[in-house]
């Protein structure tokens, strides 16, 4: 059997999408980064519906090119066909929306490395092993890329494969509108025609608007384009209408579009609908290769386009598998769908990608702890910066590039090991709070309008620690939920997940209903966390309780990390045990249990750094293996999986 559900072959570019929508492209002042490029975004999209998709392309040696790269593979892309070229630069893309019809776009593809795609870069065996090969237009438009083309289309079509075209007509890539008409859709091309028209017969499915259509037909008779592509080729043809939904044609050509088979449309209002065929050719793959009729494939397929032009972006734009079946059984909610709160939470946290599934955290987010730390031993505070890089140090001696291992740190008084730990591979959470603040105020670096976070690298986690507690206050709840609030979607905004955690036990008796209710609150008032960080409960029914709080409310929340509170290793090891028993702790955060002593000992100079770096470290493990051994007990327990 093969072990691909599909390749797509062709363009890969970065997507430089400017943020501000209504204005001219010229007037763009900042962009948002995505892959892109049409055979790009739908093996992206057509991972994200569940099927195994690869991508055969050329990407440059440079950043970008390893962007897409990783973009790739954390979308769940094969990329064993994505080649690098020493040579050339990866293509790029400049994109706005200046208004529901105006979509302003420059491809900057002089020489670009996808278009250096050679008959070499095609593995014979890579090919076959996928169900069908997907290829699209502009690859037809130059000799060299071309050939790589039709080598991919012969070797499926002699392993059994199915072909499929999006026709994907962009005059300008085919050298037929200048560099300022990226967005031109349709000139008319007696010699593209006939490129076109020589290989349609190699494909069992052909896509494309009634404008590509006219293209591959020769015609602007869509009817009478339809007929002559028909002339060539037996495929299945599926021509899409925009807001009329799209129509299918498995045999002859009847004398209305409106005799065609036709599928569940999804009446939205446009936002942008850059890349929208991409997304309706993913949902259209879905349904073809796992055997749908055509009514039910062209409804994945409307679903996705809908998606895609509600949204911005290409790629990120579109649909999860799970979020699909949602926005099926509840149906449009608000005809604006990135306007739906409900539907963009599950778009978030179905999209969200890397494996956190065991979370071992150092946390050294500390700062009045070590500032009281670096006063007791008559030592600068600029001393903490330097002792927080041999945290960092022993964090990654510990986690030896492995998975599941993270870090808390600030950029205050930790900034050097916080940009260290960039590209590390371990999970990293930044603090926001102000230590010790109640009510609940922020690092003077997050601003008063929280703008702050728009200098973050995405792969910061927003953490805030809030001590708050049922019997609060009404003025103190009000405030610390507003700044909550705020804050959650200001991290949203800038593409962070966030974290919360709260510590009602230092401002107020707690029992087995405390932590449960404080989590019921904050859903209550529209805060979903990626991450919850609880303090260590010491009851079963507290973390029953507040396990089933949060998964009434956010069935796909990454989870749940157990805090330190200073706790002997002893304790921890206690509460480690009780709370690996729910399969929503994740793992833990823990600190001065870790750090604490090596660090009193370091300010003080009677240790050095590579002995500050040992005891840390195997403090760490320490705790690492008794996580480990606890959650294995608990899976073992069950007779299951983790």
């Amino acid at each position: 059997m093969a072990s691909l559900d599909l390749i797509t072959i062709g363009r890969s570019s970065v997507d430089l999408y400017g943020t501000q929508v209504g204005g001219r492209l010229e007037d763009m002042a900042s962009f948002n980064k995505y892959i892109g490029g049409s055979p790009t975004n739908i093996a992206a999209g057509t991972a994200r519906l569940g099927l195994k998709s690869a991508l055969i392309t050329r990407v440059g040696d440079e950043h970008m090119g390893r962007f897409i790269r990783e973009q790739l593979v954390r979308e769940g892309v094969d990329v064993r066909g994505v080649k690098t070229d020493k040579e050339r630069l990866t293509a790029l893309v400049l994109l706005g929306i200046r208004d529901e019809h105006q979509f302003p776009l420059i491809f900057y593809r002089e020489n670009c490395a996808d278009m250096a795609l050679s008959e070499e870069d095609i593995d014979p065996d890579f090919v076959a092993e996928a169900r069908c090969v997907c290829a699209t237009g502009t690859h037809l438009s130059n000799p060299r890329t071309e050939q790589a083309v039709l080598k991919a289309l012969e070797i499926a079509r002699q392993s059994g494969g199915l072909t499929a075209l999006d026709i994907d007509y962009r005059p300008n890539l085919w050298g037929l509108a200048g560099h300022g008409d990226g967005e031109s859709r349709f000139v008319e091309s007696e010699k593209v025609t006939r490129k076109l028209q020589s290989t349609l017969h190699l494909f069992n499915l052909i896509v494309g608007t009634e404008e590509e259509f006219h293209i591959a037909g020769g015609s602007t008779d869509t009817i009478e384009s339809l007929r002559a592509v028909r002339q060539v080729s037996p495929a299945t043809l599926v021509c899409k209408r925009g807001p009329m939904g799209a129509v299918v044609f498995e045999d002859a050509i009847p004398d209305s579009l409106d005799e065609g088979q036709t599928g569940e449309g999804f009446p939205i209002e446009v936002f942008n609908v850059l890349g929208a065929g991409d997304g309706f050719m993913s949902g259209l793959l879905k349904g073809w290769l796992t055997g749908e009729d055509w009514p039910t494939s062209l409804k994945f397929a409307n679903a996705c386009g809908a998606f895609a032009v509600s949204r911005h972006g290409c790629t990120p734009a579109y649909p999860s598998w799970e979020e699909l079946q949602y926005f099926f059984r509840t149906g449009i909610k608000n005809k604006a769908l990135r306007k739906d709160a409900a539907l963009e939470q599950v778009h978030w946290s179905t999209n969200r990608k890397n494996d956190w599934s065991t979370m071992r955290v150092f946390a050294f987010d500390h700062r009045m702890q070590l500032e009281a730390m670096a006063k007791e031993a008559g030592v600068s505070e600029h001393r903490i910066g330097a002792f927080k890089n041999l945290c960092l140090d022993a964090a990654l001696k510990v986690s030896g590039g492995s998975s599941g291992y993270g870090l808390l740190c600030d950029s205050r008084l930790g900034r050097e090991a916080l940009y260290r730990a960039a590209g590390t591979g371990l999970w990293i959470g930044r603090p926001v709070e102000w230590p010790g603040s109640r009510p609940l105020t922020l690092e003077p670096e997050i601003g008063p309008d929280f703008g702050g976070l728009v200098e973050w690298p995405v792969e910061h986690v927003v953490k805030v620690l809030c001590f708050y507690h049922p019997d609060d206050s009404a003025e103190m709840k009000v405030e610390q939920e507003q700044t909550v609030l705020r804050l959650f979607h200001a991290a949203r905004r800038n593409r962070l997940e966030f974290l919360l955690e709260v510590i009602p036990s230092k401002v107020g008796a707690c029992n087995d209903e405390t932590v449960a209710k404080i989590i019921e609150r904050f859903y209550e008032i529209g805060v979903y966390p990626d991450w919850w960080k609880l303090e260590p409960m010491k009851t079963t029914a507290s973390w029953a309780n507040a396990c089933n709080a949060i998964e009434r409310n956010d069935p796909y929340t990454r989870g749940i990390v157990v805090l330190g509170l200073d706790a002997p290793q002893a304790e921890l090891e206690a509460s480690f045990q009780l709370a690996a028993g729910f399969d929503l702790v994740k793992g833990f955060a823990v600190g001065r249990t870790i750090f604490g002593d090596a660090a009193r000992k370091w300010l003080a100079g009677s240790i050095n750094d590579a002995q500050a770096v040992e005891d840390m470290a195997a403090r760490y493990q320490s705790l690492c293996a008794i996580w480990d051994a606890a959650r294995q007990k608990a899976v073992s327990a069950k007779g299951g999986k983790a």
